[in-house]
């Protein structure tokens, strides 16, 4: 299904992802009508003239009516979340991001929605399989039997688990892609939801305007992840919308690293290198994960591909702009 004549929505379009996915969209000279979010549209970090954009807190019913009335495709990318010091500490809060999902599955069944896209998390994987830093990339079917992270992660694998049936029972169409760890410009980076690219990029960026040479990194340095860029990540869930895939999939880059590959790859950038100090007891989440990118280079021909060391680059650039200006 090409996205050409379809009249779309974006839910949590004040967000990061969301906003580069309205600017991306539109770009393309899709008809984008309308960008949601609960944020006041001063404090979301992207903002689209063209569209029209609403705060509308989507835990609600009728601002979910509004919200996809009218449209034939939606994209819900609404969620109370951030890195892992937020999702550890904020359970409740994002398991609450279930009623947006349900009451957004509800009223867009009632309109008449043709395809409704769900933005999952690879926190909805097994937390056994996570253990080891050198970790067995994460296949779709390792989702289950279930052991997600405690509180986002439930509440991202029980709304996968709507979609499905909302369309095996009502035939409203789903896509679910599973993000892994998107990064890059116009996002947040300090305040408590920033995730681990941004967050180095502002300690190093710090470290090199106060003069104090010194990083603190949570847990030992040697967790494993991989970073998507923005660019591969709005690009893959144009794909998806447009797919005829049936299932969960993961959306990730499978560049693994360590935190301190990470934080080296950062410290290039700027030209510094840095003490590092180690903080054992803070958040660090799983000890290693990254994608198995076997299925979606299967169904679509592509995976993200954008090298971690380019999109800091870019990353780095953004924040250090920001953080002058606020100096």
């Amino acid at each position: 299904m090409q996205l050409t004549n379809k009249k779309i929505v974006v839910c949590g379009a004040g967000g990061f992802i969301g906003g580069h996915l309205v600017e991306k969209l539109t770009q393309q000279g899709l008809n984008v009508v309308r960008a949601v979010d609960v944020k006041p549209g001063s404090e979301w970090y992207q903002k689209t003239a063209s569209v029209e954009n609403l705060s509308l807190n989507l835990k609600e019913v009728e601002s979910c009516r509004q919200a996809v009335k009218g449209v034939d495709l939606v994209f819900n990318l609404a969620a109370d979340m951030g890195g892992m010091g937020f999702i550890e500490n904020n359970k409740a809060l994002c398991m609450l991001s279930v009623l947006i999902n349900t009451n957004l599955l509800l009223e867009s069944r009632e309109a008449g929605v043709e395809r409704f896209f769900f933005s999952s998390s690879a926190c909805v994987y097994n937390g056994d399989k996570q253990k080891n830093a050198q970790v067995v990339p994460l296949k779709e079917e390792d989702a289950y039997p279930a052991l997600p992270e405690d509180g986002y992660g439930w509440e991202k694998l029980f709304s996968e688990r709507m979609c499905r049936h909302f369309e095996e029972d009502f035939g409203l169409q789903c896509r679910v892609a599973r993000y892994h760890n998107v990064y890059g410009p116009l996002g947040t980076y300090d305040g408590g939801r920033e995730k681990a690219p941004a967050a180095m990029c502002r300690k190093v960026i710090e470290a090199k305007m106060s003069g104090k040479h010194e990083i603190e990194i949570w847990g030992d340095g040697n967790q494993t992840r991989s970073f998507m860029y923005i660019d591969d990540c709005t690009k893959g869930t144009q794909m998806f919308m447009e797919s005829e895939i049936h299932e969960p999939l993961n959306l990730g880059s499978s560049e693994l690293v360590t935190i301190n590959q990470l934080v080296d790859i950062v410290e290039e950038i700027a030209g510094i290198k840095l003490k590092r100090k180690y903080k054992l007891d803070a958040p660090k989440g799983v000890n290693g994960r990254n994608s198995d990118n076997t299925k979606i280079k299967q169904y679509l021909g592509w995976e993200p591909s954008i090298k971690l060391k380019d999109g800091m680059a870019k990353t780095y650039e953004w924040i250090a702009s920001q953080m002058l200006v606020t100096a």
